[in-house]
């Protein structure tokens, strides 16, 4: 479990078929374990082993690259890593699974001042969870959605987050991972269950 709240970056050095290499800096390197995990843009990976170059080393499943944007990250590409979350740590940000609900699409980016706003469109079987006001994590990193029209909403990103993450290098048409809030998902499974047991 995670909070999309980052405070590492990582850049990915190598691929060969599913195995990733990401550098890291020293103070994830040194709290990583074999068999435990990382998030690496919002994607939940078991870390297989450390690398010389102070990486470590995962794999993703081919269902993971097909539904991710890590399937086709750049050898370069810097990336928001976050540690799972530990009894007794702040919970800063939202309840953030790391199981990817989708990939989006960057739209429009609007500078106001030293922030930014980024709108995004998100696939159609998301816009119910798209609630303004509502939490979701993009590429891992909580945030706070300021307006939503069907399938497309906007976030807002403050110079903390701009210095602290890799949403600060978002481009137009840049494909980015998405998860709905914990709670909204299990809330839906709720309705539906209700609603089912009252047609029986």
């Amino acid at each position: 479990m995670f909070t999309g709240i980052i405070h590492y970056q990582g850049k990915l050095i190598e691929r060969t078929g599913s195995r990733l290499t990401v550098a890291v800096p020293r103070a994830v390197s040194r709290q990583l374990k074999t068999g435990g995990s990382i998030a690496v843009n919002g994607v939940c990976l078991t870390v297989e082993a450390r690398s010389r170059e102070q990486g470590v080393r995962i794999s993703a499943m081919p269902t993971t690259a097909r539904t991710t944007t890590l399937g086709k990250l750049p050898i370069g590409s810097r990336v928001n890593l976050e540690l799972p979350l530990r009894i007794g740590d702040p919970l800063d940000g939202h309840l953030v699974s790391g199981h990817v609900d989708g990939m989006g699409t960057v739209r429009k980016i609007e500078h106001r001042g030293n922030s930014r706003t980024v709108t995004i469109a998100a696939p159609a079987s998301l816009a119910g969870y798209l609630a303004p006001k509502g939490s979701i994590a993009v590429d891992g990193v909580s945030l706070t959605i300021q307006f939503s029209r069907g399938a497309t909403f906007s976030v807002g990103l403050i110079p903390e987050t701009l210095r602290r993450t890799t949403l600060r290098l978002f481009r137009t048409g840049d494909r980015v991972n998405l998860e709905i809030d914990l709670i909204a998902r299990y809330l839906e499974r709720y309705a539906k269950t209700k609603n089912v047991k009252r047609k029986v």
